[in-house]
């Protein structure tokens, strides 16, 4: 049997993507999660469901960039749009755009916030764990840098019909700051362990207020699927 590290398998393979094998960037879980396509389960199968011919995405927190090639090679958008903090992640989710000839995924290193300029992003060992929060546990290598771009000019100049967004629990403090009225769908990871009741709250209810209502149907765990045409 082919082992982890023959030479011939310098990719890994999930859902019809492929991915560079990359020891140091992917954790032994992500590894494995790929390889029994179960990686991202969740929020793969919502998306799948969710977007229609036409549809821009926007995607705040590209990750291994799993997410916008699955966007962009297995469903009808017409493009997806990516924003993520990690300078390590960028050049992989480029790798595998081009990889995955996902010609219509875009990527862009910076964080939403309030405006342009830039903000503090703690690095830790595990790409997951790494966020704006210096305080979410013990574990942060690094303090960079990060550009940031205002949400609401980004929101103007592309126009998304849908939004991704996984970003480690600074959806509570930022999606209330965006105006999500011209969006006609969401799918949103949750983190009640960091954002707790409170956060969840006013998350449910700044996507109400854009016309955005829970749907159940496709969403599961922590994974929150929202509508405004059902």
């Amino acid at each position: 049997m082919m082992n982890e590290k023959s030479t011939k398998s310098r990719y890994l393979h999930c859902r019809g993507m492929k991915f560079p094998l990359d020891f140091q960037l992917l954790p032994q879980r992500v590894r494995k999660l790929l390889r029994k396509g179960d990686y991202e389960l969740k929020e793969a199968n919502a998306v799948k469901n969710l977007i229609i011919e036409g549809d821009v995405v926007l995607e705040l927190g590209g990750g291994i960039g799993f997410m916008s090639t699955l966007v962009a090679t297995k469903t009808a958008a017409r493009s997806v749009h990516t924003f993520e903090a990690n300078p390590r992640l960028v050049p992989y989710i480029q790798e595998v755009h081009a990889l995955n000839g996902a010609q219509n995924a875009n990527v862009t290193h910076a964080l939403l916030g309030d405006e342009d300029g830039s903000s503090p992003f703690y690095l830790r060992g595990n790409f997951l764990a790494s966020s704006l929060d210096p305080d979410q546990d013990a574990t942060a290598t690094q303090e960079v840098e990060v550009p940031t771009r205002a949400a609401n000019a980004v929101i103007q100049e592309l126009k998304p019909t849908v939004l991704i967004c996984d970003i480690e629990g600074a959806e509570a403090d930022l999606l209330p700051k965006m105006d999500l009225s011209g969006l006609r769908a969401a799918v949103i990871e949750t983190h009640p362990q960091w954002i707790g009741k409170e956060g969840i709250q006013k998350l449910f209810r700044c996507l109400d207020h854009a016309g955005l209502v829970f749907y159940p149907n496709w969403s599961m765990g922590k994974v929150a699927v929202f509508r405004s045409d059902w």
